[in-house]
């Protein structure tokens, strides 16, 4: 094991990882080493004797347990990180609910229903029921059973809710109760759980049987939660009773970046932790390594207006940095524009790469007029958020195949590929064997199996069909027990017609989705050779099946400009961000100021935007906007009077189409009065760019082992070298910051000691 990893700590960082027992909370600002904090507080652990088996780790995504897991792995070694329970609160429980699957009537190889397969149920039972899909809408149906879930009332509770059935009453949605009722009975009969089955049956199983409970509070005698201010109240009450007996449990978090409350994120979990533990010792990372001190302190400015806080005082050793660029502009298509010149003004002078930057914004339907302007100017952009690969139809339809391989029990992974590709079983059949089914409360494969002595009326040509279809699933079915799960994988697609079906398909979007299906069977082998053991198909479903949004968008590196959600923004940071819209009503939204708990929440979402940045923001809002099929009138957002006007630099800006003056916002000036006062930052950039520009050093010099200067992050030895000519990158560690992968032709590294 190596130790010396705490030599990259700070001080309170050091504390934080050196505390074993006993509850503790790490309140951990932006850009402050948080997950560096969690990583070696494990790696601590592990080091002090304690077993990796008896530490669970818990994150809001896969991403963010296995870049820890890989940290560890390189410290400590494959042995101690690969025996952690690490991952997320859903991939956890899960793992728990297979071993101990009998005392809730499931079978270990369960179902598990991501949001889609929950939708595809829900719109059935509608359509079985008859009922107006305008009034018994499915993503509304849906999230109301979320809710009632999660606030424990079942579906024979709800029955005996007068005032819930008054309310649906009230919205004509009188058999909401009926649907939620068939909705659980079918994922029952299904053998399948939605994701809110993975936290609610795992509660109620800890709350149902003490042995078990007892089994995993000894089990788990340390616990380490990040985000802690996202978990909503089942999560809550999960980790509070596995924490009950040893009461070693460490949460991080950061109050003032709680904004997930419409998801059912809590912000009185992280806020009332000294309450549930009294006995705990806090640990505040006050010091930011992301941003410029300008960032910084307009972020803490903005953050001191909550009532509801934490007191920390966020704080930098970086430098000063550009102030803040507050731009009034006429209109919301001319704030796009300006938006798209700043862009292609910065990425010009400072030879930047349009991957720098994020345009972030309150509401989706904000980025139609800036995709127009980045478009005019060439500029490439992506969304993030949009449709991810998992949730493509080749995709589903594939890996539906493998699902129904796994558990013939799983009724929606059979409907979407009885008959794809084609097959000539009808709509007709599928009706006829889905109401047999619901009719004998048994599944559509034992219908289908059974045909004969249920005495079902199907002519002959689509019993051959069915047996066909059953005798290829079976087929599957007793390989998968044999073969690898690349090889099965493989297999399937090539068996089940879906290869050759998409292969013939030469339009764009046909090529498109065979490129989809090739990409995930690349996957899957990277899977297969990754795993020395259990590299089966079961256990590489099981990993597709708890891929969170932020999981399945493709992280493919391209050179883009960003264009999301601040809600979608959290996690990741820029050296430029553009924040549009900053408008009441708009941003903070008409809906938040029903309350002062949703204003804060607001205000919280405004410090994750202007945290994202690195070197520079800019804050722009319109005078007027359309809106409901007319101009509005805007005024500017509260939001923009409580940064410190210190951090500040008001402009009103105007484009070409306007016929009046563009103030430049690049980084040589400050604005048209005044051309020649620079800040601390472009002194230091002019510096560097004099002396070490790298355009004029010999990239061949930059090697494994040297000591380079970073003009943001400091000192730093160059650990690995990777690419040729202008595309060799250089991973560098830097004290106080850790690793960070840089492009060299843009890094304006300096050399300091070969």
């Amino acid at each position: 094991m190596q130790e010396n990893y705490i030599q990259n700590l700070n001080p309170e960082q050091e504390k934080a990882v050196k505390h074993i027992d006993g509850p503790s909370m790490v309140i951990a600002g932006a850009g402050s080493g948080k997950t560096r904090v969690l990583t070696y507080k494990i790696v601590y652990l592990l080091q002090n004797n304690i077993k990796p088996s008896s530490i669970l780790a818990l994150t809001f995504t896969n991403k963010a347990s296995k870049e820890m897991q890989k940290r560890i792995e390189e410290i400590v070694g494959f042995n101690y990180s690969n025996n952690l329970w690490m991952g997320t609160f859903h991939s956890v429980f899960s793992r728990i609910l297979r071993f101990e699957a009998n005392h809730l009537n499931y079978s270990s190889n369960f179902t598990i229903y991501d949001t889609e397969d929950s939708k595809s149920l829900i719109r059935s039972i509608i359509k079985e029921l008859n009922l107006d899909k305008e009034i018994y809408k499915v993503n509304f149906i849906r999230n109301r059973i979320s809710s009632m879930k999660n606030n424990f009332i079942t579906a024979k509770e709800y029955n005996n809710k007068k005032e819930l059935i008054e309310a649906d009453k009230i919205a004509k949605r009188i058999e909401f109760g009926r649907i939620y009722n068939i909705y659980n009975n079918r994922c029952m009969k299904a053998d399948a759980m939605d994701f809110d089955d993975l936290l609610i049956k795992t509660y109620e199983l800890l709350s149902r049987n003490k042995d078990t409970l007892l089994k995993y509070q000894e089990k788990f005698k340390y616990i380490l939660i990040d985000e802690y201010q996202d978990t909503n109240n089942i999560q809550y009450l999960i980790i509070k009773k596995i924490a009950a007996l040893y009461k070693n449990i460490c949460v991080v978090g950061d109050d003032a970046q709680s904004i997930y409350s419409f998801r059912g994120a809590n912000i009185q979990n992280i806020l009332n932790f000294k309450l549930d533990y009294p006995e705990h010792k806090i640990y505040k990372l006050e010091q930011n390594y992301r941003s410029t001190s300008t960032i910084v302190e307009a972020a803490n400015s903005i953050i001191k207006h909550n009532k509801k806080q934490i007191k920390k005082k966020v704080w930098t050793n970086n430098i000063q940095g550009e102030k803040i660029i507050i731009a009034k502009t006429g209109s919301d298509n001319e704030e796009s524009r300006i938006v798209a010149k700043t862009i292609n003004d910065i990425q010009l002078q400072n030879e930047a790469r349009y991957e720098e930057f994020a345009i972030l914004y309150r509401t989706n339907a904000q980025s139609r007029a800036l995709e127009e302007a980045l478009r005019k100017r060439n500029i490439a952009y992506k969304i993030y958020g949009g449709l991810s690969f998992y949730q493509r139809k080749e995709i589903k339809d594939l890996l539906s195949y493998y699902r129904l391989t796994i558990n013939q029990k799983d009724e929606e992974a059979l409907k979407r590929i009885i008959n794809y590709p084609a097959r000539g079983i009808g709509l007709t059949t599928i009706q006829k064997l889905t109401i047999a089914a619901n009719k004998m409360n048994i599944s559509i494969w034992e219908v289908i199996n059974n045909i004969e002595e249920i005495g079902l009326t199907i002519n002959n040509g689509t019993k051959n069909k069915l047996e066909n279809f059953v005798s290829l699933i079976n087929t599957f079915k007793e390989e998968i027990e044999i073969e690898d799960a690349y090889t099965i994988a493989e297999k399937i697609a090539k068996k089940s017609g879906i290869l050759s079906e998409l292969y013939n398909d030469k339009t764009n979007e046909g090529i498109n989705r065979f490129e989809n299906i090739q990409e995930l069977l690349n996957g899957i082998k990277t899977f297969t050779d990754s795993s020395e053991q259990n590299n089966t198909l079961p256990e590489f479903m099981k990993e597709v099946a708890l891929l969170t949004n932020e999981d399945k968008e493709d992280q493919k590196t391209n050179n883009k400009v960003t264009l999301m959600t601040i809600h979608s923004a959290k996690g990741l940071e820029f050296p430029y961000v553009f924040i549009v819209g900053l408008e009441e009503n708009l941003f903070p939204s008409l809906m938040s100021k029903e309350s002062e708990e949703s204003m804060e929440e607001e205000r919280r979402l405004f410090y994750v935007a202007i945290t994202r940045a690195k070197k520079r923001v800019f804050i722009t809002f319109a005078a007027s906007r359309f809106k409901w099929g007319q101009i509005i009138d805007c005024s500017p957002s509260r939001f923009i009077r409580e940064i410190d006007s210190n951090c500040l630099e008001k402009k009103e800006m105007y484009s070409k189409e306007t016929r009046k003056p563009v103030y430049s916002v690049h980084l040589k000036t400050r604005d048209r009065r005044d051309k020649t006062k620079q800040s601390v930052y472009q002194k230091k950039l002019r510096k560097i760019n004099n002396n070490t520009i790298n355009s004029r050093i010999d990239l061949t010099k930059i090697t494994n082992g040297i000591k380079v200067k970073h003009n943001q992050f400091g000192t730093g030895t160059v650990i690995n070298i990777q690419g040729e000519g202008i595309n060799k990158k250089a991973t560098v560690f830097f004290a106080g910051v850790g690793q960070k992968n840089l492009l060299l032709r843009f890094a304006k590294l300096e050399i300091i000691e070969k």
